[in-house]
Formats: C-alpha cells, sequence, structure tokens
C-alpha cells in the first residue's frame, strides 16, 4: 500500500461513552479481575494497547477481567468485560483544553478535574482514581483482585487499604518524561508550565511506594523506579509487553521499498526522538533517495512539523494516523528500516512491532530499548545524536543481506520472548503471588 499525505486521517475520538458490558464468566480456579486504566484507547498510547491485548490473553486463559476505563475509551474483544468511568474528557479532539457546560459537572471530582487543567496542572489520575473507589467499594465480592494500570492514584490506595488485594502495573518511572520535557523547555516560564503540568508524579509516587506488588516492563525500567520513585527492588518485577505477532507478521504480498525508513510515535513530544530523526533525514537525503514515514499524528504547530519545514523535508515525509493493525504491518513490510530514535523508552513497542513484521531497526539506547533489541535485530546508537543515526541508517541501507539476517533475527525472538500470552502468563503468575501474599515470582530473563 502508498501512504497519502495527510496531518490526520483519524476522525475525531469517540465521545459518546459506551454502555457497560458483562465480562464472560471465569472458568473454574480462575481469577475475577478489575483491570483499571484511566485513560483506555490504544491509539493514543502504550496504556491502551497494554489493556486490549493483554485483558484478551487473560480471558484466553480463563480468567474473568472487568476493565474499568475513562476516556477515551478502550477497544476490547470478545469476553472483556466493561465499565465506564465518565469524566469530563478535557482533552479530547477536536476540543482540547475546552471549557465544559455547566451541565457537565455532577460531583467534586469533576470541579477539581477542571480547576486543575486550567491552572496547567493534568488531574486525571486524582480524578480517575476518586471515581473508581466510588464504583469498586460497591461491587467488593465481585472480584478477587485490582489490577491498576499506571495511575497510582489516592482513590486507587485506599481500595488497597480497604481490604482489595491490588497488582500495579508502572511501565516506566514518568520522571523521565518531566526531566526530558524540563530539559527541551526553552523558558522559565515553560518550565513552570512543565512542573506544573507533572505535578501528579508526586501523588504517584508516594502511591507506589505503598503498594507490595508492582510489575514493570523492563529491567532497565525496574532499576530507574527503584533509583527515581523509591519501590523497594523487592516489591517489583519485571514481565515484559507483547505484540500480536499473528497481526504483526511479514506479509508475502508486501515488497521493501528500498528507500524507505518508518517511526512510530504516539506522541509529539521531545522524548520521541523525532526531531533527530528528520534532521538525521536530512543528513542522508543529500546522498540519496529517502522517504520517512511517520505513524502518528505530530501537531501542526509542533516541534517535528517545524522541523519538516526547517529542513525542507516536506516533500520525503509522510504521516498517516486512524489505520488499522494489519494496515500498519504492511508499511512496516514496505520499510527497508524501522528506527526507533527515542531518546528513553520503558520498553518499546514499536520496536518489537517492526520485528515481528521481520524488519531491520535502528534504535537508540536509550532506558530499555538494547534488552528489547538485543544483539542481532538491528543496530544501537546513542539518542539524541543524528549523525550516529543517518551513520546506522546508511550501513542498513547499502547492506540488504544483513537487514534480512537483522529481520529474521527480530520475528525469531518476538516469538520467544514478547507475545501477549506470555505477558498474560506472567501477570497471572504475580496475581497468584499477590493472593497468596507471597513474594513476586522471578523477573523475565530477556536473554
Amino acid at each position: 500500500m502508498t501512504p497519502t499525505n495527510t496531518r490526520n486521517s483519524a476522525a475525531p475520538l469517540e465521545r459518546e461513552m459506551p454502555a457497560p458490558r458483562a465480562a464472560a464468566p471465569a472458568a473454574p480456579g480462575k481469577l475475577r479481575i478489575a483491570f483499571l486504566v484511566y485513560r483506555g484507547n490504544p491509539r493514543v498510547g502504550g496504556q491502551g494497547v497494554y489493556t486490549r491485548h493483554l485483558t484478551r490473553e487473560l480471558v484466553r486463559l480463563g480468567h474473568s477481567v472487568e476493565v474499568f476505563s475513562g476516556p477515551p475509551w478502550p477497544e476490547l474483544d470478545d469476553g472483556v468485560g466493561f465499565t465506564p468511568v465518565p469524566s469530563l474528557d478535557l482533552y479530547r479532539e477536536p476540543d482540547p483544553f475546552r471549557t465544559p457546560r455547566w451541565s457537565e459537572f455532577r460531583s467534586w471530582a469533576d470541579i477539581v478535574e477542571f480547576l486543575t487543567m486550567r491552572t496547567g496542572g493534568f488531574g486525571e489520575p486524582w480524578t480517575f482514581g476518586m471515581r473508581v473507589k466510588k464504583i469498586l467499594r460497591q461491587r467488593r465480592h465481585d472480584f478477587d483482585i485490582i489490577h491498576d494500570n499506571q495511575c497510582m492514584a489516592t482513590g486507587v490506595l485506599d481500595l488497597y487499604y480497604d481490604g482489595f488485594s491490588v497488582l500495579e502495573t508502572l511501565h516506566h518511572p514518568i520522571t523521565v518524561d518531566r526531566t526530558i520535557a524540563l530539559a527541551h523547555a526553552p523558558t522559565l516560564f515553560k518550565r513552570y508550565g512543565v512542573r506544573r503540568w507533572y505535578g501528579f508524579l508526586r501523588m504517584q509516587t508516594r502511591v507506589v511506594q505503598q503498594l507490595p506488588a508492582v510489575v514493570t516492563v523492563s529491567h532497565n525500567s525496574r532499576h530507574d523506579i527503584h533509583e527515581q520513585m523509591g519501590v523497594a527492588l523487592a516489591n517489583m518485577t519485571v514481565v515484559p509487553v507483547g505484540v500480536d505477532h499473528d497481526v504483526f507478521r511479514p506479509y508475502e504480498d508486501v515488497v521493501e521499498i528500498p528507500h524507505r525508513l518508518m517511526v512510530t510515535t504516539s506522541s509529539d513530544v521531545a522524548m520521541k526522538g523525532l526531531v533527530p530523526l528528520l534532521e538525521a533525514a536530512a543528513m542522508i537525503r543529500r546522498h540519496r533517495p529517502l522517504e520517512l514515514v511517520i505513524i502518528g499524528t505530530p501537531k501542526a504547530d509542533g516541534a517535528v512539523a517545524r522541523a519538516i519545514e526547517r529542513l525542507a523535508l516536506g516533500d520525503c515525509v509522510t504521516t498517516v494516523s486512524g489505520i488499522t493493525d494489519e494496515a500498519m504491518a504492511r508499511l512496516y513490510g514496505e520499510a527497508a528500516v524501522a528506527v526507533v530514535p527515542s531518546l528513553y523508552e520503558g520498553f518499546s513497542l514499536p520496536a518489537i512491532e517492526a520485528m515481528a513484521c521481520g524488519v531491520a531497526v535502528v534504535a537508540t539506547t536509550g532506558g530499555a530499548i538494547p534488552e528489547v533489541v538485543g544483539t542481532e535485530a538491528g543496530l544501537l546508537v546513542a539518542p539524541n545524536n543524528p549523525a550516529a543515526l543517518a551513520g546506522a541508517i546508511t550501513t542498513l541501507l547499502d547492506d540488504p543481506v544483513r537487514r534480512r539476517s537483522m529481520g529474521l533475527a527480530g520475528r525469531r525472538r518476538v516469538i520467544e520472548r514478547f507475545t501477549w500470552e506470555v505477558t498474560a502468563r506472567g501477570t497471572a503468575a504475580c496475581y497468584e503471588a499477590v493472593l497468596a501474599k507471597q513474594p513476586l515470582p522471578d523477573a523475565v530473563d530477556f536473554n
């Protein structure tokens, strides 16, 4: 398939609240799980991807799973239950940072959410916690365990002290996001805005330090969470995330385009490293044809758009969004090289998506990326280094045999280590340990 040049082909996020639906009952000897995610849509971040695929696989293992989510709403598979946790949805498209009508305010949480937004903060984690606490206290006997997906709100901690068994997933320390955002804020006023936005971290750090069972997705994240957020190593284990390897796979009818690169990002923020990649693309383009496909929606007035204009890359950069996973996998298959330019990743879904599709990877050493990619599936360079990115990309563009070998190695690595079934079985073992009041199982070895 050939992508079309478009800023954002996705439709606005669905506003209407979907109807609740019952979860499939648990098989004998299996668990009833309340799965919490404050923002559930898989097209706006990794939390939604994790929610959809992990809950599907837990149901396949015989567990009963009901997802409690705020908007944007999750995409869930058959058998997974759903209870909406309404909010003001202040960041929805096409009118983010909106002023709600008076009739929309129905609770103290609504008032706090709005006032926090108007004063430059991000209140969704705290307000989701307050709302879901009220719901779950009325359903105390419906669940064996609560699995909280990176909300870490005061309300979740209250549920733990109420007597609920709780497992927390923390993908990576959000302190890293704040540090990188501060480093790229050009003025004192902008730095104040960054600190205000990340004010929720004080709550999350306090909460996660008190929860006795935390699963994260890489050894690097486990180390950084301990160092930066003060979570005891004994309270954490590692269960990697996965990829749908039946969808993200090589397709026989897809032909590689030798000069095409592909990068996937869920947001236009400095941490994703798109600007250094664009600078690398400009270097490469001086000497050879090049096409870069960005799966995502960079802001029209953001740093990425400005870099495309500054570097005169408008005729060779394509942005694509609102496509199916299969369409994305086919785009991966057309790419000669997939690039993961992030300054930091707690895991890297884009890396394993590309690897599952049999595509060679050029990635940075930011965060957990090296332990995900390994030594055979791609080339690794220092983060925020356009010249190093350009050199590694050029090396692979000039060597189709090596690209093919790396693609095959990446596919094998995914099948062996990074499937959602592996994630679900590891997570279920954590549930059993929490309920038995035993230490969490040993961390999964990526090697």
